[in-house]
């Protein structure tokens, strides 16, 4: 089944969107290839809110957030998703403007020494011309939003569990562990509507990057499919639109998975490969911007078969800490 992404977003910065009676949304300005059009910041509830994922530490952002109250409204809940700067950057400042407690799963996981995106580069299969668009870009891209990864400095007030509930007037939320995306992302379930805000475990516009050691392609499967055992009628993910039809949504993203797996072994049952020759063919749509992201996901697809005993590496980082994102990879001789 293809993914039915939905690319037709074009939020308003700043503004309040009304999205339902308990729910409203404030778009951060930070758009690049890996937030689609920025970080949407949802407000639950009314008169005392709880806000998911503050976003990127921009001024005009905070002000819009803090702007979307009613005059007798205060915020009394900070919810994060997971530990990427795109999602929490701005958890400070907001803590500071209204004394609110954070609640999050823990810390960010493990973060290697080496940068395994420094490993592998495609700079050869850009043209010229889009050299320098992509430089320009990056040229008018605020220093704060320059590169957006792990945040190693959060650490919520309230640690939450999978199955806690956390509660303010007129509104119920459930906490949902969903380890995949990173190790500590969570999903939240307000009952009162029946939806789901999923964070970057299943956004409309694409797939989510799986990127080791932290983010583990056994425990994304495992979370999608326990998704589909629920009974949300909505997602409403940190980035792009709402997602109708959810079930049938997240089951189109465990066949793209699967079907991942299958083109990385026919390729390597035609002799052995590495990460960098993979990714220009399985990602040949994608942008190419994404590819050293998507250079991540590949790894996390051959890590998994690693462990399942079906294929194996050339080179491994010392210490054995696995093999490394420039390895030759080939079918297991067992």
């Amino acid at each position: 089944m293809a993914i039915a992404f939905n690319q037709d977003f074009s939020p308003v910065y700043r503004q309040v969107d009304e999205l339902s009676p308990l729910i409203r949304r404030v778009v951060a300005e930070n758009p690049n290839p890996f937030t689609f059009t920025g970080t949407g910041v949802y407000l639950v509830g009314r008169g005392g809110v709880a806000v998911i994922d503050p976003g990127p530490a921009l001024n005009e952002h905070l002000d819009a957030i803090l702007g979307a109250l009613g005059p007798d409204e205060r915020i009394t809940h900070i919810l994060v998703t997971h530990t990427h700067t795109d999602h929490t950057a701005a958890v400070p400042s907001l803590v500071e403007r209204t004394g609110a407690p954070t609640y999050g799963f823990g810390p960010h996981g493990p973060v290697p020494d080496h940068d395994p995106l420094e490993a592998v580069t495609f700079d050869e299969y850009f043209t010229a011309e889009e050299r320098e668009q992509f430089e320009a870009a990056w040229r008018d891209t605020p220093d704060d939003l320059k590169r957006e990864g792990p945040d190693l400095d959060f650490v919520p007030d309230v640690a939450v569990a999978d199955g806690d509930l956390i509660e303010g007037p007129g509104w119920t939320i459930e906490v949902i562990h969903t380890p995949g995306h990173t190790s500590n992302h969570v999903c939240f379930a307000l009952k009162e509507e029946r939806v789901l805000f999923t964070g970057d475990h299943v956004m409309g516009w694409a797939t989510s990057v799986i990127s080791p050691p932290d983010g583990d392609l056994y425990d994304y499967l495992a979370s999608l499919r326990r998704l589909q055992y629920r009974t949300d009628v909505r997602y409403w993910p940190t980035h792009g639109p709402a997602i109708d039809n959810p079930q049938q949504y997240v089951q189109s993203f465990i066949d793209h998975r699967l079907k991942r797996e299958a083109q990385i072994l026919d390729a390597l049952a035609a002799g052995p490969t590495t990460i960098k020759a993979l990714v220009p063919t399985l990602y040949a749509d994608v942008d190419k911007r994404l590819w050293r992201a998507a250079a991540n996901s590949v790894f996390s697809h051959l890590l998994a078969l690693e462990r399942d005993g079906r294929v194996e590496a050339d080179e491994t980082y010392p210490g054995s800490a696995g093999p490394t994102l420039t390895a030759m990879w080939r079918m297991s001789a067992g």
